[in-house]
């Protein structure tokens, strides 16, 4: 149920509507107490103090109406600008970066500053009372206020400091949008975020065991269609303590499902309709893969960024250089740790004793998505194939097992062989001296 929640709440603030929205009601709300205030004579003081100018109607009118009218087209302008960014952002550098962009809390943020500081004004704004209009309803002051009109001086006050952060907030905006879209700042927000999430996922160092032999059962087939965006394996527990039995998975998140597909095996225990029904409620299914629980996710995004920018039509090594260097210190930090999730602790340390069995993370298979799917087009161009050997090289130095070592080693060559394709000449000659010095590093 926690993750649920916590999903939930990562899919309602990853868009452009949620926090608007919230300022906007948090605005609205905060008018109608300083009117309040102004009307119940509680800051009717505020007017007396020597750095107080206070407002007469007409003013006051003028200056929220302006307020109110620049916020709107301020916040139309921000919007406009938003899209156009996120547009080439994600047609340059690929359309899965839309989601990084949607959750950009400097954007959200400065989206709804602006329309919360639109409906504050305006709401204070109908309160102003001239001369010749009616006092307030409920009005605490007296015939000779009245007559000479109300204004929210402390309503009034507090719209200028709202006015003023607002311009403060355009200012790191402006700033703030060619930042998010510099290639560099893409790759190491991607970069960092896919490192706390294999810290995150995988806390455990490397060991020599391999993953715990898993039991089969009666398979449980998925109802639904989509991809797997999360997996609650608290409620998967909580369900398999009841029915004492093991649950094995057969999918991982990221993966995509349809009618049919076994998501798992039950065993030792009966696969009846409401264990199913719990087992398959702790899948949560949606129409695209998310970076949550999902490195490769993370890792595909790297890949793509590189890819394009190898691409004929780009030609850019030096963005496909830096994305593999965060490949590499990704690839690192899956090296040294210890793929096969352990839900459970008990006496061993060993997670025999644990009714859930993940599907194993092998690192191989993200070897494959990174490096694996970034060899071909590394390989045509010379400076891209002599950073791979030496990202290839530095994060083995991470590494201590010596099967995954192996695995480098296996890349390195099938970059080489790649290469002798794609080049000629000196620049195959710099490659194959690069190599050497590459295979040396493990003998040693």
């Amino acid at each position: 149920m926690k993750a649920n929640l916590r999903w939930f709440w990562v899919r309602l603030t990853a868009n452009y509507w949620f926090f608007p929205s919230l300022f906007a009601i948090g605005s609205a709300v905060l008018a109608f107490l300083c009117v309040w205030a102004d009307r119940s004579g509680l800051v009717a003081g505020l007017t007396d103090a020597n750095w107080m100018v206070a407002a007469q109607p007409e003013s006051a009118s003028n200056m929220l109406s302006v307020i109110a009218g620049s916020m709107l087209g301020v916040a139309a302008t921000v919007f406009s600008i938003t899209i156009a960014a996120v547009a080439y952002a994600s047609g340059t550098y690929g359309p899965r970066l839309l989601t990084n962009f949607m959750e950009d809390k400097g954007n959200q943020l400065s989206l709804a500053t602006f329309i919360a500081t639109f409906v504050y004004a305006l709401t204070v704004l109908h309160t102003v009372r001239g001369a010749d209009e009616t006092a307030l309803p409920g009005s605490t002051t007296g015939a000779t206020d009245a007559a000479a009109g109300f204004v929210p001086q402390l309503s009034l006050l507090v719209a200028y400091v709202l006015m003023a952060l607002s311009v403060g907030v355009l200012v790191y905006f402006l700033n703030h949008i060619p930042s998010t879209i510099r290639i560099n700042k893409v790759l190491h927000d991607i970069g960092q975020r896919l490192l706390k999430l294999v810290r995150d996922d995988f806390p455990e160092s490397a060991n020599c065991e391999g993953p715990r032999e898993r039991p089969t059962g009666e398979p449980l087939l998925a109802t639904s269609t989509g991809y797997v965006q999360l997996i609650d394996f608290d409620d998967m527990l909580g369900a398999m303590s009841e029915g004492k039995g093991r649950f094995v998975l057969s999918v991982r998140t990221g993966d995509f499902v349809h009618p049919g597909m076994a998501l798992g095996e039950i065993c030792g225990a009966e696969a009846s309709d409401e264990l199913a029904a719990r087992l398959r409620a702790a899948f949560t299914f949606g129409f695209a893969r998310t970076p949550a629980q999902d490195p490769q996710f993370l890792i595909d995004e790297l890949v793509e960024i590189g890819l394009r920018a190898l691409s004929p039509g780009i030609n850019d090594p030096f963005t496909a250089i830096t994305a593999l260097h965060w490949l590499g210190a990704a690839t690192a930090e899956l090296g040294a740790r210890n793929l096969d999730k352990l839900l459970c602790d008990d006496e061993d340390g060993e997670g025999s004793g644990c009714a859930i069995y993940p599907l194993p993370d092998d690192f191989g298979h993200y070897l494959k998505r990174g490096f694996g799917a970034f060899c071909s087009a590394a390989a045509t161009s010379p400076i891209a194939t002599e950073v791979m050997f030496d990202t290839l090289r530095h994060a083995a130095n991470a590494i201590t097992s010596t099967e995954r070592r192996a695995l480098l080693v296996r890349q390195g060559t099938r970059l080489r062989d790649q290469a002798r394709v794609c080049l000629v000449g000196p620049d195959l000659a710099d490659v194959e001296a690069r190599y050497s010095e590459f295979a040396r590093s493990f003998t040693n």
